[in-house]
């Protein structure tokens, strides 16, 4: 009897054992699937967050490659020293080495103007081509700036807006100042940053003294000055204000260019 009883318990502690041993191995193998799962979500999540992303960056990409294609110039190292220039671009001996006077009529303010041919020949020139052609005619100003030591009008924009002439560019920069520092009253051409290949249509003019810091590609191409008007200028056209009360951006109401004469 007591080898039956002692078999008996013998078989109900194998099975015991049988059973926590089952027990475990089941849950080793939910504990496998809940981790294969889990391995799968996370790494589904990731390929999902990279692709967002990495989808994010690729339209931000395009959208810069978009800007760059329609604004730089073709086929310009932007830090090559050599003059660069495209078909449209008149010749540097334009400018004949001497000074052009004339007048600027913005929004019915005439400002007399005097350019430096023989100081920034290629620019003077490429101002007195696109004078005589008519370009300037209805040109929109489009940023205005009010900040401390940051004051001008920029105009001449090829569509009204920041974008480039990428049918109009050339350099290098000419005539920059040393010491960054723009007078009040003076006219200078607007470029891309760190681009000394980027002049176009566009030029500045300062109302006020202002310090523009060079940047890689150096300062900003000055090409004269306003000798006349510059008090009227401010009164009736700069006050005009930013939208926004912005210190940087477009004017509260449209600026024009009525005409750019010069001789």
């Amino acid at each position: 009897m007591a080898t039956s009883k002692e078999q008996k318990r013998r078989v109900r502690d194998y099975r015991a054992r049988q059973d926590v041993h089952e027990h475990k191995r089941r849950r080793r193998v939910r504990d496998n699937i809940f981790a294969v799962l889990a391995v799968v979500v996370v790494g589904a999540v990731g390929i999902a967050v990279t692709l967002h992303v990495q989808g994010q960056r690729d339209d931000e990409l395009a959208a810069l490659e978009e800007e760059t294609q329609a604004s730089d110039p073709a086929e310009t190292d932007a830090f090559e020293d050599e003059v660069i220039v495209t078909d449209a671009v008149p010749d540097a001996t334009l400018a004949e080495d001497r000074t052009w006077n004339g007048s600027l009529t913005i929004n019915g303010v005439e400002l007399s103007v005097e350019l430096d041919g023989a100081a920034a020949p290629q620019a003077v020139s490429a101002l007195v081509a696109s004078s005589q052609d008519g370009y300037y005619e209805g040109k929109i100003c489009h940023r205005l700036t009010d900040s401390d030591g940051f004051k001008l009008l920029q105009c001449g924009s090829l569509t009204g807006d920041v974008m480039g002439d990428p049918d109009f560019q050339y350099g290098p920069i000419e005539n920059a100042p040393q010491d960054d520092v723009y007078p009040a009253g003076t006219i200078a051409m607007a470029r891309q940053g760190n681009n000394p290949n980027s002049n176009g249509h566009q030029f500045f003019v300062v109302y006020e003294d202002t310090t523009i810091p060079s940047d890689m590609a150096g300062g900003y191409t000055v090409v004269g000055n306003v000798t006349d008007g510059l008090d009227q200028f401010v009164d009736q056209v700069v006050s005009i204000g930013i939208q926004d009360a912005a210190p940087d951006g477009p004017p509260n109401e449209e600026i024009t260019i009525e005409s750019l004469l010069l001789e």
